[in-house]
């Protein structure tokens, strides 16, 4: 009969185990969730920006040397990404495949000019550091004007400012409640534990040493539900780019790397400080005490 009861008491403590491990898991997969949305809006965010971009139209009798240094100059900016230069025969090229006709056999001439083609990094598209930029660039007498879309910016960097505002606010109150809720977990376990501490004191146990074998398992749990929640994750992103292969252009395995990397650390150190604080009150609590819910 005995030994049928310490089975029965060994087979119910795991399943708690389990439940507490699975329980960790679930909430971490949330704000691991989470963190997947913050991270590919953050790189949408700045492709968006990245691909606005600045014409700089150049005069017609501006010499090759002319352009090309200008092109490297403008390359040397730390706000610029990128640029491309776009000759006469090329603009006309691109604009005949885009009309799906020749317009040139229609007017008898090429009537566009040559350009240079400016992305911005993301950090500096916005309307004030490009009408920094665009201000230097029309001191150049072979430089005619710099065409870009004022009010796509300003719209981009608005929309986005309130998304970010909107995730921020909503991933701080997820964080809170996965806090909670792992807290209360582990404070639920710790309680069906607690005739077990007591025990131990009576026998003379120190406090470290009742508080050792719980804090280690703790971690324990609060690493394998960080585990579990993250192959969960990659398993998310692999059907997700299976589904929407465009994804990839908005990947980055070195974040992916730092969100799994807080994903387990969040989970140890959780599962660490709520169940060091949940072994404490019972080892302060009084006797009396332990049989209240």
């Amino acid at each position: 009969m005995s030994k049928n009861s310490e089975q029965s008491s060994k087979k119910g403590i795991k399943t708690f185990y389990i439940s507490t491990i699975f329980s960790i898991s679930l909430v971490l997969l949330m704000v691991g969730l989470l963190g997947l949305i913050v991270l590919h809006a953050k790189n949408l965010s700045n492709f968006v920006k990245e691909n606005i971009v600045l014409n700089i139209i150049l005069d017609e009798q501006a010499k090759d040397a002319d352009i090309f240094k200008l092109q490297k100059e403008i390359e040397k900016n730390p706000i610029i990404k990128d640029t491309e230069y776009i000759s006469k025969e090329l603009a006309a090229r691109n604009l005949s495949k885009d009309l799906g006709e020749d317009f040139i056999k229609f007017l008898g001439y090429n009537p566009l000019t040559a350009s240079i083609d400016v992305y911005l990094k993301a950090e500096f598209a916005t309307n004030d550091e490009i009408q920094k930029f665009t201000r230097r660039l029309k001191s150049k007498d072979f430089v005619k004007e710099v065409v870009y879309q004022e009010s796509l910016v300003d719209l981009v960097n608005q929309n986005l400012k309130s998304i970010s505002l909107i995730i921020v606010v909503f991933g701080a109150a997820l964080l809170l409640i996965a806090v909670a809720l792992i807290n209360n977990t582990i404070r639920l376990a710790m309680y069906s534990q607690r005739f077990i501490i007591r025990s131990m004191q009576l026998v003379g146990a120190t406090r470290g040493f009742i508080r050792k074998p719980f804090v280690l398992t703790g971690i324990l749990h609060g690493l394998l539900g960080a585990l579990i929640a993250i192959a969960i994750l990659i398993g998310t992103l692999f059907v997700a780019r299976n589904e929407v292969p465009d994804l990839i252009i908005l990947e980055d395995y070195s974040e992916f790397a730092i969100l799994f990397f807080g994903i387990i650390s969040m989970g140890i150190l959780i599962s660490f400080l709520s169940t060091f604080f949940a072994v404490n009150k019972y080892l302060n609590q009084h006797i009396d005490d332990l049989y209240k819910k």
